[in-house]
This record gives structure tokens, sequence and C-alpha cells, in this order.
């Protein structure tokens, strides 16, 4: 089943004894994660392909593509899944693609993002990324090998119970994110679930963190551009002063939000970047604002860009500064379904025993799996990849790297629930 031309060396031999231990759980080698919780034939796979999902992970990692050009990585997923003998169908916009498992009138979805980051890797590691200034430091090359090791473990069954939807979906990284590509691929259609992992270093590998409700916020950027007459700043009574105005917006604005909006709704405003002028004696003829807008409600999200002009609008009346706003809404939050997450808590507990659960807060990041749960309930869940002897390095940042027997927890994780969800 060797896809690739070069296997790298692993961590651990198969038949080594190497465990994870926390809270009572164990995870053993990568040919026997689980200690060979059911069914059988997920065990069989397991053992005889740790290896294997290890050197696709390695794969990826070290050829990373930016958002909408995955083209190489959509080329490894189909030919790994179709040496199964399934059937993948490529997107239209020629990156991700979809991939039925199994048959009958009932579907569940399982998905994976497969895009990087256009950040410089620091790692160190042999399988660094080759590619100058991009890299998977949100550790979607370890969604994308979970996904493929479920997929190739489905397709070993005799029987399954129903249809599996395996959706690697392209352009997380970007808003509003390529969710929307697959949905309007009709990627979803006929599917009744759909559930996610997202890896997470706080979490020490062998636990899954799981939330009922929202586990991610809605995140949109702002863009306020200032116009002015300019003049000299001796002078600032006859011309209207553009910086001054950027001012009372950026102290402004977040605080009329926090009077205006629940408290409880996570929302924030925090600004990245602001620029106007050069010389210190000239009042400047333009500037430009921009920041991220995140709440964690989805009624309220719906509300922000409305009340946003008209705060914007009632700190400058008063400035004579023009304005133009441009409020980009990004991804609505990821609210989990109960029912979806019991069912996903369940697939953990039969991969993994009732040990591996773990809680997880809300993050105000932004996730586009929010937009599946538009169209069918689901349940998006936090994997655990600390090794819990380096101190966590964070997501988005040059040196994240990830506990591999990771990997073999979520392909089991995924399996587990793809069954309790058609069961």
């Amino acid at each position: 089943m060797t896809i690739l031309d070069s296997r790298p060396e692993l961590p651990s031999e198969k038949g080594s004894e190497v465990l994870l231990t926390e809270r009572g759980v164990s995870i053993a080698p990568v040919d026997d994660l689980g200690e060979g919780r059911g069914p059988s034939w997920l065990d069989d796979w397991l053992s005889a392909n740790g290896s294997e999902v290890i050197a696709w992970r390695r794969h990826i990692h070290a050829h990373p593509e930016l958002s909408r050009k995955e083209y190489r990585t959509t080329e490894l997923i189909g030919d790994v899944l179709r040496s199964a003998g399934l059937k993948p169908r490529v997107l239209p916009g020629g990156t991700g693609l979809v991939c039925d498992v199994g048959s009958g009138p009932r579907c569940v979805a399982l998905r994976a993002d497969i895009d990087a980051l256009p950040l410089r890797e620091n790692t160190g590691a042999p399988y660094a990324s080759e590619v100058d200034g991009v890299s998977h430091a949100c550790g979607h090359d370890a969604h994308t090998t979970v996904l493929l090791g479920a997929a190739l473990a489905l397709a070993s069954a005799t029987e399954l119970p129903g249809r599996v939807r395996l959706v690697f979906q392209p352009a997380e990284e970007i808003m509003p994110g390529g969710a929307l590509d697959v949905l309007a691929a009709g990627g979803l259609d006929g599917v009744e679930r759909i559930f996610g992992l997202h890896c997470d270093p706080r979490l020490q590998a062998g636990r899954i963190g799981t939330r009922v409700g929202a586990i991610t916020s809605a995140s949109d950027l702002l863009e306020l551009r200032l116009t002015s007459p300019g003049g000299h700043t001796s002078r600032p009574h006859l011309t209207a002063d553009l910086v001054h105005a950027l001012g009372t917006v950026i102290t402004g604005l977040p605080t009329l939000l926090s009077r205006r909006v629940d408290p409880r709704s996570g929302t924030v405003l925090v600004w990245g970047a602001v620029h106007a002028g050069e010389a210190a004696n000239a009042v400047p003829q333009d500037g430009v604002l921009r920041g991220t807008l995140r709440t964690g409600d989805r009624d309220i999200w719906a509300e922000l860009e409305p009340l946003v002009k008209e705060l914007v609008s009632s700190l400058l009346a008063p400035l004579g500064v023009g304005f133009d706003l441009h409020h980009r809404r990004g991804v609505p939050p990821v609210v989990n379904d109960r029912e979806s997450t019991m069912l996903l808590r369940a697939g953990i507990e039969a991969a993994l025993g009732e040990d591996a659960l773990a809680g997880t807060q809300q993050s105000s990041g932004g996730e586009d799996f929010g937009w599946y749960l538009e169209h069918v309930p689901g349940s998006f869940a936090r994997l655990g990849v600390w090794d819990g002897e380096e101190p966590p390095r964070d997501l988005h940042q040059p040196t994240f790297n990830l506990d591999e027997r990771a990997l073999m927890v979520g392909v089991r994780v995924m399996v587990h629930t793809a069954l309790a969800a058609l069961a």
C-alpha cells in the first residue's frame, strides 16, 4: 500500500514499548494504539499501517501548499484513496476533494482541512517544510493524515452500517473559507451529521477535548479609511485632524461595543494595524485602521455589521473627517450540536476509554467548520498533540510541532465516531 517513493525513519518501530500516560490514559505504539479496542478490522489496519500513516504526515508536512494552491496535496490524497479502491471527486476549483466509503441511504461526514500557512518553519525537524515561507504550523497535515487513515481503515471493513463521506477541504486559512467551496459543490448533500478534529497543543496526546455549544468564534475583518483636507499641525482648527480621529476610533469603538453588546457573548475588537502620515508637523490627508472583530454568539454576529457602522459614524461626526468602512464578514462560530457531541463522545469512549475525554474552552479563533453547521448538525473537537515533555508550542508559531502518536488516536476516534453516528 506504499504510495510515497520513500519512507522517513520513524520515531518508534513496530513492537516498541513507548507509552504516553496521563490520568490513566495509555497510548501504545503506532501498531497497537488504544490497546486493541475493536472492531477487529480497525485494530488489524492500525497494526499493519501505522508506519505508513506517519510517512504520509511527514511527506505532507515537508511539502506544504497555501490556500487554493493545494494541488500536490490533493493529488496525494487522491492517489492514496484510489489505492484502496475508493473513488474520490476533486472539487471544481482543482484542490480539495470528497469521497464516500460504504453504501446505503444514511451518510455522515468527516472533515479535514489541507492548506498550510504563509509562515516560515523553525522546528529543525528532518521532515521540515521544504517550501520557503510556508509551513503546516496549524496542524492541517495531521488533520489530513488522520482522515486518510480513517478512510482506508473504513475501506478495509467487510461491511459498514452506512456511508461515510470524507471531506478534504481546501482554503481553511483564508476567509470566508473553503468550506463554502465544498457546500457549493454539493459536498454535504445527503449528509446527516458532520464531525471534525483540530490539533490542540495544550492537550496531551491521547486526550480529546469536546464541548456542547460554541467552541470557536465568528471572526470578521474591519478596515476603516479616513480622509481629511490635511494641513499644518499648528492650525488643526482649520482642517480635520485625521490622526486624532483615528485615535478616537481606536479607543472609542471597543468601549462602545462593550456597552452595546452582551458581555457574555465574548465579543472583542482588537486593532492590528494603523497608519497615517509621515511628517510630524503635517496633518495627513488619509489614514487606515485595520483589526479583527470576534464574537462567540451567532445572533450577535448577524447584528454586528450595522452596529459597527453606526458607532463609527457617531464617533467621527463631530470631527469632520470622511470615512469608508469595509466590514468583511468572515466565518460564523462553530456551535456544536448536543446530540452530535454525545455521539462524538461515545466514539471517543469506544476508541480510547472514558479517561480520554476532556473538556475544552471556547476559542476566540475562527474556523470555517461553522459554515457546515449552518446546514447540518455536527460537532468539532480538540485532538491532543502535546507530548507532555517539552513546553507546549502554540499553533501559528514557527516552532509548532506535534506528537505523532496522536495521529493513530485521531484515526481511531474518527472511525468510531462515524460508526456511532451511523448506528
